[in-house]
């Protein structure tokens, strides 16, 4: 008798059991649907600057336009992933957008260095002409073909300039020698730095506000709205208007990913992004408007060199340097006269 009923109450137990299994499964899948796809986006930038401001914009649009069906996640100040291996979280799978530079992609397909080219660009709209057109869909196919990254669209980054710890004269390229001016580790940007005449010092942008603070560096050259949201005008005391790029990044997700949406998805990515590059690029050209009164307001002194002398010098470097060699044939032309 004691047998029977102890296997009596194993038995409902076991029933017991799988019936909970059974109800639980539903449930897991809906709550898998509801939190809906994970998309998870890096900056090394903080959640002030306009590119993060743009993030922001993205995930509204995509929660508004397709309710659940993403988990779109914003890690800022590069907490997530530092800048400069991004390519890579996106190829193994563990990110799914980044607003990678023309200088990222260059280190991986070497002909594309001619978009980190000083003075290349004339303003954001030449920008947008190039990547909007054929010299784009040229080059997005390539960077699908060989990194397996989808460049969902060129977002304007600024004019970059150079900003200095401590004020000096600076007319030509000459008068930045021996200066340790912070640009990105890449071979591209390191090159740049070099071709401005001071010495290119390679250093992570989430280190450089102390660096400034300290003495490492003397310097750094960044768009002004990105210098503003990242206060580098409470460590510095001079602007120098050199406007050596137009800057830019691509929003870019892994191409398995996008592969994988269906169309209404990709859709509502691709308007989620245009909302994106609305508030990027209007915010960008707006603070850039205001940016020398703002340097000066908070006690940077504000010059302009003579910047025919430094396109010169830096157009010189890139076209006689080992990148150029590597550029298509024409190219530079096309870009010019996009």
């Amino acid at each position: 008798m004691e047998q029977s009923f102890l296997k009596q109450n194993v038995g409902r137990r076991t029933v017991l059991k799988g019936t909970l299994g059974v109800l639980a499964t539903p449930f897991v899948s809906r709550l898998a649907h509801a939190a809906g796809k994970v998309i998870r986006a890096s900056t090394p930038g903080p959640d002030t600057e306009w590119q993060s401001k743009g993030l922001q914009a993205f995930k509204a649009a995509l929660d508004k336009s397709m309710p659940g069906a993403f988990d779109v996640q914003l890690h800022y100040n590069g907490t997530l992933f530092a800048q400069g291996s991004e390519i890579e979280a996106m190829q193994r799978g563990n990110l799914e957008i980044a607003l990678t530079s023309p200088s990222d992609i260059a280190e991986l397909i070497p002909e594309y260095s001619i978009f980190t080219t000083g003075y290349l660009f004339r303003d954001a709209a030449h920008l947008d002409a190039v990547y909007d057109g054929d010299v784009g869909k040229e080059f997005k196919e390539k960077v699908a073909g060989d990194l397996q990254l989808q460049i969902v669209r060129s977002q304007y980054l600024g004019t970059r300039h150079v900003i200095l710890r401590q004020a000096r004269t600076v007319n030509v390229p000459d008068d930045l020698k021996g200066v340790k001016l912070r640009m990105p580790g890449s071979a591209s940007w390191q090159f740049l730095g070099n071709a401005l005449g001071a010495a290119a010092t390679p250093l992570a942008f989430e280190e450089v506000y102390l660096a400034m603070q300290t003495g490492t560096i003397d310097g750094l050259e960044n768009p002004l709205p990105d210098a503003i949201a990242s206060k580098f005008y409470e460590v510095s005391k001079q602007v120098v208007l050199t406007g050596h790029q137009v800057a830019n990044v691509f929003f870019t997700m892994p191409k398995a990913f996008w592969d994988g949406l269906t169309d209404d998805e990709k859709k509502a990515i691709l308007d989620a992004e245009d909302a994106a590059k609305k508030v990027n690029d209007d915010g960008v050209k707006a603070t850039e408007a205001d940016g020398k009164a703002f340097f000066e307001a908070h006690g940077n002194t504000v010059t302009k060199p003579d910047v025919d002398a430094f396109r010169k010098h830096v157009l010189d470097a890139f076209v006689n340097s080992d990148f150029s060699k590597n550029w298509p044939k024409g190219l530079l032309d096309r870009i010019g006269a996009a």
